[in-house]
């Protein structure tokens, strides 16, 4: 900039001295800015070759110094541009089908002034990562490093296991980000301690969902990198849904009831590839944390811009195995195939994503299963922001099984409510949030449409609702 104006200010000073004419680029942006332009040049030149020296010399000083200022404005634009940053390019999107949440904000149209938000892992709304904290590994270059530390507090009107409290406190989240996303080598590990609470479903301590879930590294993955093309290797989130496994990277704290049907984490290789508005991934996987290597998933997701992206995913089991004493692999989930039809939009204050479901599940005697059973679920995610860090989300759900026998207490029931149940479920969530700090609470109901008695809530299995309270306190860092 002050190399600009340096010239600038000599040239003028030429000018002023008597000396030179304006520089040639100036000259000709003159000639091109119109009929009108030129006349005026023309009728200077006529008029210098019979006035006075002085008339002349006026004239044509107002004539060059027009041009200098023309010229300093180009020289500032030049500049500009070539300060500029390039926007970077979007990572391909790891985790659920629907790849709006996972996709990282648009380049702001000036220059960051410090590190951005990682997109991994996975957040929709209102939270965000921390800025990261930057290290250097050695050969492995400079690492990115976040985390998030939260407690959780539960209070509920029909506990599901009997002779157990009706209220709660844990640790939710305990768990550090540590990951390298430059290169065409890159990994990413998120360990720690965690709770997943799901709508409908008895509470389970802290400790005893890390022992009996995803153990203390539930995510760690490398990935291969080459334009947009990627391949991740190792336990890796789900494709399938719109809501991610952990409470911080969703906007309501619990789970929902359609997400009771789905695979959170996934053993195995998935290929990721973007061209243009679409995005493609498949994985070969071990579906429900099984630890065998049967099933296949995909998603196809198309941005029509930058706010409304359709997906849609798949995921089928081709083998069978019922794996015994493993909270994280139930045998009907484990042996369905899921489907799912996902719509995001996310604008300004808005993110909205409604999405549809459907499972089924193959009768085989080689596991246990006797019958053949289907699931139909919707479900509406909402999230608005207000102003001082303010957000309300919203959540409405419904799933309805169809299989078995409600007289045969034997029969296939994959929601737990006995074969044959529905379920309708509305989780209202405000949250405040400033800085790396949060605050935010769920207030919940889950009705059953129908029912299997012995199969509800409340200690002899007789209620048809459930009411719960859910607060959360942390920080992202």
């Amino acid at each position: 900039m002050n190399k600009a104006y340096g010239v600038c200010l000599g040239l003028l000073a030429l000018v002023l001295a008597g000396f030179g004419a304006p520089a040639s680029r100036a000259g000709s942006r003159l000639a091109a800015g119109g009929a009108a332009a030129g006349s005026e040049t023309e009728t200077t030149s006529t008029t210098s070759s019979t006035t006075t020296p002085t008339a002349s010399s006026a004239a044509d000083l107002r004539q060059r110094i027009d041009a200098l200022k023309a010229e300093l404005v180009d020289l500032n634009q030049e500049l500009a541009t070539e300060q500029e940053p390039a926007a970077p390019a979007a990572d391909v999107p790891q985790g659920q089908g629907s790849p709006a949440p996972a996709t990282p904000p648009a380049a702001p149209a000036t220059a960051p002034t410090g590190p951005t938000p990682l997109p991994s892992p996975s957040i929709t709304a209102p939270l965000s990562t921390a800025v990261p904290h930057e290290i250097s590994a050695g050969p492995f270059g400079k690492l990115e490093i976040t985390g998030t530390l939260s407690g959780i507090g539960l209070v509920e009107n029909n506990g599901v296991i009997p002779n157990t409290p009706i209220s709660h406190w844990d640790v939710s989240n305990a768990q550090v980000f540590v990951q390298k996303t430059t290169g065409w080598f890159q990994f990413y590990l998120q360990g720690g301690a965690y709770n997943i609470v799901t709508l409908g479903t008895p509470f389970a301590p802290t400790g005893a969902t890390v022992a009996n879930i995803y153990g203390p590294l539930p995510v760690g993955y490398v990935k291969l990198v080459k334009g947009n093309f990627n391949v991740e290797v190792g336990e890796l989130p789900t494709l399938i849904g719109a809501e991610y496994t952990f409470s911080f990277e969703n906007m309501n704290i619990e789970r929902g009831l359609l997400w009771g049907q789905e695979e959170g984490v996934s053993r195995g290789i998935q290929l990721n590839e973007t061209y243009k508005k679409l995005t493609l991934a498949l994985s070969y996987n071990d579906g429900f944390f099984s630890n065998r290597y049967t099933t296949l998933s995909g998603s196809a997701a198309w941005a029509f811009n930058a706010a409304n992206t359709l997906s849609f995913v798949a995921s089928g089991n081709a083998g069978a195995y019922a794996r015994v004493g493993s909270a994280a692999t139930p045998l009907l989930q484990n042996n369905s195939n899921i489907y799912n039809v996902i719509y995001t939009f996310s604008k300004g204050n808005w993110m909205i994503t409604p999405y549809y479901q459907y499972t089924s599940i193959a009768k085989d005697t080689k596991v246990f299963i006797t019958e053949g059973a289907h699931t139909n679920g919707g479900a509406l995610l909402a999230n608005y922001n207000f102003k001082h860090g303010i957000s309300l989300a919203v959540r409405p759900e419904y799933i309805k099984s169809a299989g078995g026998s409600a007289a045969d207490v034997n029969s296939i029931n994959p929601l737990g409510y006995g074969p044959g149940s529905g379920a309708f479920s509305f989780t209202v969530t405000p949250a405040y949030v400033k800085d790396g700090f949060f605050l935010r609470g769920d207030i919940s109901v889950v009705d059953l449409t129908s029912s299997t008695s012995g199969f509800r809530f409340g200690l002899t299995g007789t209620s048809t609702n459930q009411v719960r309270g859910v607060i959360e306190a942390g920080v992202m860092f």
